[in-house]
């Protein structure tokens, strides 16, 4: 489908789209951007067969690329877009893979002053506990979903295109709106993901955490899992997604005050009732997922 896929940012989910692409033949040949810093990494990921090669001259890079994916932190984003902005090619298809997308398509604009129509934003609804190019995988996307947040403007022709490239690692496509994209996201990812940093690191704090860790059972270290991730990418998206991230936050804190206040008073009657309705709001969660 593609000739030439350049990269910027091999980790993860860059690895693994080099991984699933390269599986399904999707693209003849892929090859990476790295500044010094990170040559050591991709020089990694040629030994573990998932890139064919890599350069730090961004002009060389981009050189015959007819598609380009950004999978870097987004903090990262407005940098990058200064590299690409002297070697935009109108003919290729530029994209990125970032969790929060307002930040992504505010950066690229602030760069170029508009938004070009073969930037099609779009992010991947998958990820594991393990960060870096040694944990990458050919099937990570593989029955998960894909998420392209195009604007007014964007080429339908590249929209169809990059949905066919991600269809073909697996990946179920939906579209939706930037704000809603990172409104509807906040709930679900961020906060939680805040939520598992934040009751990891008051426990690793208690004086008797060595105890505490050793008893915990099998719940703790399902929800603790996601405290494994990446620290960088997840200070950048939560300082990107703030807007959101934060009102949520102020609810959360009203809903623990309310419990609480239950387990304060022995409300037990009303405790019993906002388990059950927390457990019943999951089987429908779980009943969607089956669908």
């Amino acid at each position: 489908m593609f000739k030439k896929l350049c990269l910027i940012g091999v980790g993860l989910i860059g690895g693994s789209i080099a991984k699933a692409a390269r599986k399904h033949a999707i693209v003849e040949t892929v090859v990476a951007y790295g500044e010094e810093e990170h040559l050591a990494n991709l020089q990694l990921a040629v030994d573990l067969g998932v890139i064919d090669n890599y350069t730090s001259d961004i002009a060389q890079a981009l050189d015959g690329a007819d598609l380009v994916i950004i999978a870097t932190p987004v903090g990262a984003i407005h940098h990058i877009a200064e590299l690409l902005l002297p070697h935009w090619n109108p003919e290729c298809i530029y994209s990125d893979v970032g969790s929060t997308k307002s930040n992504v398509v505010d950066a690229i604009h602030a760069v170029f002053g508009y938004v070009p129509v073969n930037f099609i934003p779009a992010h991947p609804i998958a990820g594991a506990e393990r960060s870096g190019v040694s944990a990458a995988r050919e099937d990570l996307f593989s029955g998960r979903r894909l998420i392209i947040t195009p604007l007014i403007n964007s080429d339908p022709l590249a929209i169809s295109q990059l949905s066919r490239f991600w269809q073909s690692l697996g990946s179920s496509v939906s579209t939706m709106s930037v704000d809603h994209h990172d409104m509807v996201l906040a709930a679900t990812s961020h906060l939680p993901h805040v939520l598992a940093f934040a009751l990891v690191a008051m426990l690793g704090r208690k004086d008797e955490q060595k105890e505490i860790f050793k008893y915990a059972a099998g719940g703790f270290k399902d929800f603790s899992r996601i405290a494994s991730s990446d620290p960088t990418m997840w200070q950048d998206i939560c300082l990107a997604n703030k807007q959101h991230i934060l009102p949520l936050i102020q609810q959360l804190k009203s809903e623990i005050t309310s419990i609480e206040d239950l387990i304060t008073h022995n409300q037990a009657t009303e405790l019993f009732e906002t388990f059950t309705y927390a457990r019943n709001a999951r089987q429908r969660y779980l009943d969607q997922l089956e669908d």
